[in-house]
């Protein structure tokens, strides 16, 4: 599956080329990959790559929800282009309960362009997931930009409102059977 972040969280078109992310299975869990403008704004931080960084959307990042929207558990995936990580799973909206988890990513950056990849495990990712979306942001201070697969749409928009990307009514149906393992037991992380 493949997905190209075009618009900002209020749905005004971005000026530069779309961030792509695509998914695919594979017998530990889901390939998740990312290509994206880099902007090297804000600088990296300062946690060796590699690591899993608390506050990583503070940062210039990718992010992908999976959401099971029945019973709002999400799990959060946020990927930067220096190599950091951010996993989370949360139970009802912004009710973070895991964080930090250990994955298993990679990110490389040219002059224009970074591309990551990450291994998502199966036991990351809430039974029954029926919803998805995703984002990317970058820049500072008055240049910060919040990007959305699927944006709060314009005429929904009030004035003064601020980007929230734990808006979960404006997930988009997933179809994520096609992608997991048919053979995947229930994720005991998740026996909450």
């Amino acid at each position: 599956m493949d997905f190209r972040i075009e618009h900002e969280w209020n749905s005004k078109a971005v000026s530069h080329t779309p961030v792509t992310i695509c998914l695919k299975p594979s017998a530990r869990g889901l390939q998740m990959d990312v290509t994206a403008p880099f902007f090297n704004d804000p600088p990296a931080p300062s946690a060796p790559p590699g690591e899993p960084v608390h506050g990583l959307w503070d940062y210039e990042v990718v992010e992908a929800f999976f959401l099971n929207s029945e019973k709002e558990q999400y799990l959060e995936v946020e990927l930067g282009p220096h190599g950091h990580h951010l996993v989370l799973l949360l139970s009802q909206r912004r009710c973070i309960w895991k964080e930090c988890l250990p994955l298993s990513y990679e990110a490389s950056t040219a002059e224009v362009t970074w591309r990551g990849s990450a291994l998502l495990p199966w036991e990351y990712f809430p039974p029954s997931v029926d919803r998805f979306n995703a984002y990317a942001i970058h820049g500072s201070d008055s240049e910060r930009t919040y990007e959305a697969l699927y944006p709060v749409p314009e005429k929904e928009i009030q004035e003064g409102q601020q980007p929230d990307f734990h808006r979960l009514e404006y997930f988009k149906p997933f179809n994520f059977p096609v992608l997991m393992d048919e053979e995947r037991k229930r994720s005991s992380l998740w026996n909450v």
